[in-house]
């Protein structure tokens, strides 16, 4: 599983690697470059899905399951 994924602001294409829970979504990410807030796209549980390199553990594990 993996559980670090790079991040990349749709506002500002500034990109931060993350650490990922492993049994929740993150569903609210502040760009700490420009100050975009970050919300999951529609249909996607959280950020790391929308927006990251790799999806959510949750996520992960129901693909692979």
């Amino acid at each position: 599983m993996q559980l670090e994924s790079t991040i990349i602001c749709p506002a500002c294409d500034f990109v931060s690697m993350e650490t990922m829970p492993i049994n929740s979504c993150v569903v609210l990410h502040i760009c700490t470059h420009c100050g975009t807030m970050l919300r999951p796209k529609p249909g996607d549980c959280c950020v790391f899905c929308s927006y990251g390199s790799f999806s959510c553990p949750p996520k992960q594990e129901e693909e692979t399951g």
